[in-house]
């Protein structure tokens, strides 16, 4: 009875779960990997549905109307990757938050706005100085950099 109720709790739909990456439960054994891309990752859960393969990111404890950019390029990565590895492009991802599941469909456009990111995070990788890119004191004040950062807002 206490599992019907944590898994109507999740938010998550009701299917098969074929790859873990939370708590103790560790079920997906190595990461997504695409050499390709030069891009590792591991979603929090892959859902079966069918034939398709459904990455699912959970963040518990965000609470939000919509989902942050950050969060969504994360789970097209693991869109990205699943195709990348499996030579099956999932139908959409899943994001989590601990009031609101979201749902990403995955089109070309998603999967380019991932490549695009992956060219700017390289070209940035060989900057001097990168400027800060958002306004949220809350980040820069948990930021491991924040003491060498011209740019901390906190």
């Amino acid at each position: 009875m206490l599992a019907i109720m944590l898994r109507r709790r999740s938010g998550l739909p009701w299917t098969r779960v074929v790859g873990a990456d939370t708590g103790i439960q560790r079920a997906l054994e190595r990461p997504l990997f695409s050499a390709r891309l030069g891009l590792t990752g591991k979603p929090d859960y892959i859902l079966q549905r069918g034939q398709a393969l459904i990455p699912v990111e959970v963040k518990p404890d965000r609470r939000a109307a919509q989902p942050y950019p950050s969060d969504l390029i994360q789970l097209a990565a693991y869109l990205v990757l699943l195709e990348e590895t499996t030579g099956i492009a999932p139908p959409y991802g899943l994001l989590r938050y601990a009031n609101e599941t979201f749902q990403l469909h995955y089109t070309a456009a998603v999967r380019d706005e991932v490549v695009a990111t992956l060219a700017e995070m390289r070209d940035l990788l060989d900057c001097d100085d990168v400027a800060r890119n958002h306004d949220e004191a809350a980040r820069c004040r948990g930021c491991g950099f924040r003491a060498h950062c011209d740019d901390a807002l906190a």
